[in-house]
């Protein structure tokens, strides 16, 4: 599969227009239960404000789409928080901005633009990250091919995981299932035939700073 979108982590963002507030979380989720659980925490934490809209995806195809105007005019507040979230590329995302009124009626154009607004500030402060598809593999050397089995690694920039040191020294490293080929052949090569190469679990992952972050490490 091509790669993800994901949120790394919650992030925030605020609009204002007319002393009306637009706080917005962008929260990453897997489920219909956890966006409940996202949202129910969110109004009882703002539990003064009039509104609470929201709008997610789920599904490394955007399988779940959802939205909500939650008492505003219809398609003023979910769908363009939703349209926000669907052009950001992101995918198992929600974001609900929260509504504190200021006393001034915006309109329905007025709305769209302010919800759409909050949504955005909240996908710009975000901390994203690639999911691939493919596998984990542990690398196998002496100390005397190490330097050379590292080297390796880090020419072809692939993400590595833990690193064991014993009699021989143990190497994480993730690969994507067109470069498997390529790589076991250069190992050799590097290695003299010397290093082993054993396919653990197949599985995707998130990177960050050259390290792989597994994403559906269930057993």
């Amino acid at each position: 599969m091509e790669p993800c979108r994901l949120l790394m982590s919650p992030s925030e963002g605020e609009y204002e227009s007319k002393r009306s507030r637009f706080l917005a979380r962008a929260v990453p989720v897997r489920s219909e239960e956890e966006a409940a659980a996202v949202l129910a925490a969110r109004r009882k934490e703002h539990y003064a404000a009039r509104h609470h809209c929201y709008a997610f995806v789920l599904g490394l195809h955007n399988e779940t789409t959802r939205s909500s105007d939650d008492g505003e005019p219809s398609g003023t507040a979910g769908k363009p928080i939703l349209e926000a979230l669907l052009g950001s590329g992101l995918h198992n995302a929600l974001i609900v901005v929260t509504r504190y009124f200021g006393g001034t009626l915006l309109g329905t154009g007025g709305l769209v633009r302010a919800y759409s607004a909050a949504a955005k500030a909240a996908l710009e402060s975000a901390e994203t990250g690639l999911l691939y598809e493919g596998a984990r593999w542990h690398v196998i050397c002496s100390y005397n091919d190490l330097a050379r089995v590292d080297k390796l690694i880090a020419s072809r920039r692939l993400p590595v995981g833990k690193e064991e040191y014993g009699t021989d020294v143990s190497r994480e490293v993730y690969l994507m299932p067109e470069q498997e080929e390529s790589f076991l052949a250069e190992l050799q090569d590097a290695s003299l035939g010397r290093a082993l190469a054993e396919k653990e679990k197949e599985l995707c992952f998130l990177v960050k700073e050259g390290r792989a972050i597994p994403w559906n490490d269930s057993p």
